[in-house]
Order: C-alpha cells, then structure tokens, then sequence
C-alpha cells in the first residue's frame, strides 16, 4: 500500500508541475474541472433527474415480479465486449487473480437459472478502460466506471437443440414474438420512467431547458441493415434519429457480442452461417436510440445509443460455437467425468462453460433461455439532457471519468 501510495503522489507531483508551467494552479484545475461543477445548479438538476429515473425503473421492475441481485465487481470472467478497450484491469486475491467487470452479463445468465425466478435486475458497476478518441474529439458517451441497469428476463420457450435444427420456422416465429415482447418490456419501463421524471421534476427540466416526452408504444424499430442501406455505415443512428420524429426509437440485428443470439447459426451436420452473409432478420438484438429535446426550438440533438440488448444464445453447443468464432477461446471444451480436460486453455470460461452443458434429471439443461438488456444510467441522461447547459458526458456525473476530457481523474 505504501509503495502505491508513492507512485501516486510521484505522479500527482509531475501532473501539478505541468499545471504550473501552463500559467496555472492546481486549484484552478481543481475549481475548473470539478468543485465549480459540484456546486452548480446544473448538476443539481441533473442529479434530481437521475434519483427519479433510477427510482422508476426499481419501481418498475419490482412491480413486474423481477428480483434483486446483488453486484457482482470481481470475477473470473467477465463480458469480452465486441469493441475495443484498453485492456482489463485485474486483482489478485487469496492467490488468485480476478477481473473487474465489464459488465455482469454472465452473472445474470446464471442467476436466472432459479427455476422460480422470473427475472433479475441489478444496477451494477461497470469498469471499461475505453480508448481515448484518437482525434482528440469528445465523443460523449463514454466512461471509464459507469452506472448500469441490467435487466435479464426467463423467456421459458425451453426449445431442444433438436427443435433448433429441424423446426426452422417455428422457432422463428418464437423468436419474432420474443422480440416484441422484451421491446414492449423496455418501452413500458421507460414510459413509467418519462411519466415519473415529469411528474417529479418538471422544474429540474425547465431549468436545463429540454423537454422528455411520455413516448408512445411501439417505438419505432429499423433493421440496422436497412439503415446502413439508406443512409451508409457512418453516423446511420443519427441520420436515423434526424427523420424520426420519436425521442426513442430500436434498430435491431447488429452483428456484435457472442451471447446475442443468432438464428440460425449452427446445423445439423455441423455446419456454420457464413458470418458475412448474417442479415439484420437473423440477429436477435437490439439498441435502444434517444436523443434531446431543446425546450425552446423544439431541436433534437443527434440520436445516441443508452441500451442495449439481447435474445440470448440458450443451448450449449451453438454458445460454444459463437464464443470460438468470436475468437475469445482458442479451444473447446473437453468435458469428461465431471470435469473439463483443457481447463487451462479455457481462462475464466471453464466453469461457465461447464455448468452451461449440465442437464436437471430429466435431461434437460440447466442453462435458461433469457432475453434482457443493459441500460447505462449516465449514457441515459446525457443523450436526453443535452442542450444549452449539459454539453459533454462529464457534466451528467460528479466523478465521471471520461477518456476525452482529463489527462489524471483527481476523485
């Protein structure tokens, strides 16, 4: 402890150094960058803002029969992500080493395992080492440690790796429906939440001069490949969002994590899809879009994504299958007498891995078929509050550490 503490004092010397030769002090930077900002107004909005949206999501989700997971910040496994970050930080601890979570994608799998648990919800800590903007350009929507609220659902479908194979069309179909379903879920909760923030905040809105409005349901919903068509693969959210007259708004089949399902993936013969040919029809996933609403001009700012989400894969050979193409296992595992032979080769996934191919005493598996999504609290805010007086992500947070803004994060 000693020697980090060394470390960190040599480094705040070299940092208040560089401050001095600017023409400036460290309580300039200080006054700057974070007690100005703690004292405001703005931030006292925007904290009234984020106490009602998160409060009405619990409200929500404990009302829908969900439970209440506890946080889960250290683990042998930990979601890979689809892009790029820094790298993952890790601890060692009673002679193992431990990562900080990117998110709690598996825990969540898992927890609904519970054949009695209809669902779970967590607002969890989330530690991303996100790449700094190579341009120097603020890119506002991203944060090293971040709020999440993740959500994950039973769907109960219980469809055999069989049905998976043969009956194509019927599970399609379940699928489609599934979709509807858990989109119908988050706009449900998010028109609770808009309903409650300007109930309880209507002040704190006219303050920060933007509008949320109560969204109707359905939200409108494209196919990312549909997008990409009309508008080309750059900034296809926003020029969505510009000709959606919606605050929210879905696009769906993203080629992205291991776990989104798609269908169909893998077949009978042992087969694959061929990954470049994957339509946006046969990607189960899906991004929440919302954008601002200045309350003098009626102007939208550009359409950011704050959640996204996913039909998840259930059956154990596909999951497997998805994890080595997705090239985060250099292997497959060897399962044989209750334990896994390459073990080694596998890093944290092992267990994971293990438990997803046991099956109950009547054969089926203990792995669930889930769908649900992750919500960033901050991301939240920040898309829905920009304006004259919220500009970047830093100011939705007091402590928020944001790659694009500081060379050293003080508190």
């Amino acid at each position: 402890m000693e020697d980090k503490i060394k470390i960190i004092g040599e480094s705040l010397y070299r940092f208040q150094s560089a401050v001095n030769e600017s023409g400036s002090t460290l309580e300039d930077f200080i006054t700057e960058n974070y007690s100005g900002k703690w004292i405001s107004d703005d931030l006292y909005n925007v904290m009234a803002i984020r106490t009602t949206f998160v409060n009405s999501m619990n409200q929500f989700l404990v009302k829908e029969g969900l439970f209440n997971l506890e946080k889960v910040m250290l683990s042998i496994i930990t979601d890979p992500l689809a892009h790029d970050i820094e790298h993952t930080p890790s601890i060692d601890y009673k002679g193992h080493t431990y990562l900080t979570t990117h998110s709690m994608i598996y825990s969540k799998f898992l927890a609904c395992s519970n054949p009695r648990i209809k669902g779970i919800f967590v607002d969890s800590p989330n530690i991303r080492l996100e790449i700094e903007s190579p341009t120097g350009v603020q890119r506002g929507k991203y944060l090293a440690d971040f709020s999440q609220m993740d959500i994950e659902l039973k769907r109960g479908r219980n469809i055999t790796l069989e049905e998976y194979y043969n009956k194509q069309q019927m599970v399609m179909d379940i699928l489609n429906e599934d979709m509807l379903k858990i989109k119908n879920f988050f706009e449900r909760m998010i028109g609770f939440a808009c309903e409650e923030i300007n109930k309880i905040n209507g002040q704190s809105l006219k303050d920060l001069g933007v509008i949320i409005n109560v969204p109707k349901v359905p939200f409108p919903s494209f196919h990312r490949d549909d997008l990409v068509k009309k508008y080309g693969l750059r900034n296809h959210e926003e020029k969505a969002g510009m000709d959606t007259d919606s605050q929210f708004f879905w696009i769906t089949g993203l080629l992205r994590e291991n776990y989104d399902l798609v269908y169909p993936y893998l077949f009978s013969d042992g087969k694959k899809v061929d990954q470049s040919k994957i339509k946006s029809q046969n990607i189960f996933n899906y991004d929440l879009i919302a954008k601002s609403i200045d309350a003098r001009t009626g102007r939208h700012t550009p359409a950011k994504e704050i959640l996204s989400g996913a039909i998840r894969e259930w059956l154990y050979e596909p999951i497997v299958e998805r994890i080595i193409d997705n090239k985060i296992l250099p292997a497959r595992p060897v399962i044989a007498d209750g334990n896994i032979k390459n073990i080694d080769e596998l890093g944290g996934y092992g267990p994971f891995l293990h438990f997803a191919s046991m099956k109950d005493e009547n054969g089926r598996p203990l792995f669930p078929d889930t769908f649900g999504g992750g919500i960033g609290i901050e991301r939240t805010l920040y898309a829905l509050l920009r304006g004259e007086k919220i500009s970047i992500v830093d100011d939705v947070t007091f402590f928020g550490k944001n790659p694009d803004s500081h060379p050293l994060y003080l508190y």
